[in-house]
């Protein structure tokens, strides 16, 4: 039964049975959908600690709130509405509660990976991950509207309709997110280089 939940049903038809009382229906979603919300908080807050927790509670939510999801709906558009406003809450309490400056904020990610191909020189690589961290860090400055519908956007491939069933906001609202973001990011990335 697990394996039959995990390949041929849809989300949309995982929701259906978690409302119906099939409870092992939400473990087929947390294994599609864990990853990517997860890199979905991070991209938001740059903490993976956060991500994870953050994660967690979004599939707590999905489960307690099963009975608010609309049937055919789209079930990624549901979900990484849970989760941006989750990490706006998230945010929220630590700008009421400022622990970390936002250099520590952003380290706190680690997401720089090693991904340098092979026989690339040390230098190379070097600028590479500089340039990364160069763009995570104005990501990171965006105002948090911008930054949900770029990261939303870009990075997790929803279209600007799913972005504002999300978000709740119309689709040109999405548009001008997008448009204002990418024009604050080359401010910032092109200013100082």
């Amino acid at each position: 039964m697990a394996a039959d939940l995990a390949t041929g049903a849809s989300d949309e038809e995982l929701m259906r049975r978690l409302q119906g009382g099939e409870e092992a229906a939400l473990a087929s979603l947390m294994e599609r959908w864990e990853l990517p919300v997860k890199r979905f908080i991070f991209r938001l807050l740059g903490n993976v600690t956060e991500a994870e927790d953050l994660a967690q509670e979004v599939f707590c939510r999905i489960f307690t709130k099963r009975t608010h999801y609309r049937p055919g709906a789209k079930f990624s558009t549901w979900c990484y509405a849970i989760a941006a406003n989750l990490a706006k809450n998230r945010l929220r309490w630590w700008q009421r509660h400022p622990v970390h400056s936002i250099d520590a904020w952003i380290e706190a990610g680690g997401e720089i990976a090693d991904e340098s191909l092979s026989g690339a020189s040390a230098a190379q690589s070097a600028l590479r991950q500089e340039r990364i961290l160069a763009v995570q860090q104005a990501v990171a400055a965006l105002p948090l509207d911008l930054r949900t519908a770029l990261i939303l956007f870009e990075y997790e491939e929803q279209t600007t309709a799913e972005i504002a069933a999300a978000l709740d906001c119309t689709p040109k609202a999405v548009e001008n997110r997008l448009y204002r973001a990418r024009q604050l990011l080359k401010r910032t990335l092109f200013s100082t280089a």
